[in-house]
């Protein structure tokens, strides 16, 4: 026998054991953010891994705060080829759901405007963070095999947003970079000031 059954063996707790085996997260890099304008990784400086050792990366961005003097700014991120550019060709989808501390609004939406069409610019992922002392976005984006020579470079980014107007904002983004070159790095910054206090943490997924 094999897998959780035979793991399972005389096991009459009623856990189920996960099979052995398979991938795992390797933290590579943290940074925490102290009044920066941007915030970036770039593979082969700074302790960083960003290329063929790991099929799948994962970018956590952990209570990103603005600068205290600005209000319903968006938060981004952009993409390298060189390690020196911020300006790879996406096409991108987005979304969002938001609901009000009062509850007295929310919906569900299509974000038409927060698309990227063929472009070079940064893609969003909270557009209207507040500016206050509680209020911050956190998320997560996941890159898939970013140093592919053959195909688009596909990632999905999954954020939640205190809004500037005491909204609750979960926004959705996906898309591909549309190059065959590696990408090598990414930048992260808002609109407007700077990235006042968070974490950046950058993790590899490895395949066995």
């Amino acid at each position: 026998m094999s897998g959780i059954i035979a793991q399972n063996t005389l096991d009459s707790s009623g856990l189920i054991k996960a099979p052995e085996g398979g991938g795992a997260w390797t933290v590579i890099k943290k940074i925490t953010a102290s009044s920066d304008s941007t915030l970036e990784m770039v593979h082969g400086t700074s302790d960083v891994t960003f290329d063929s050792t790991y099929p799948v990366y994962s970018i956590k961005c952990i209570n990103i705060h603005p600068s205290s003097n600005t209000d319903d700014i968006k938060f981004s991120i952009n993409f390298t080829t060189d390690g020196t550019n911020y300006n790879v060709t996406k096409t991108t989808t987005s979304f969002d759901a938001y609901a009000d501390e009062a509850d007295s609004s929310a919906a569900l939406r299509y974000l038409a405007a927060q698309d990227l069409a063929q472009g070079t610019g940064a893609q969003n992922l909270s557009y209207s963070v507040g500016g206050e002392n509680d209020e911050s976005c956190s998320g997560e984006i996941l890159i898939f095999a970013p140093s592919s020579t053959t195909y688009a470079k596909h990632f999905i980014a999954n954020f939640n947003f205190y809004n500037s107007g005491d909204y609750s904002v979960h926004d959705i983004n996906a898309g591909y970079c549309n190059t065959t070159s590696a990408l090598t790095g990414f930048q992260f910054k808002f609109s407007s000031g700077n990235i006042d206090a968070g974490d950046i943490v950058l993790m590899g997924l490895s395949s066995s």
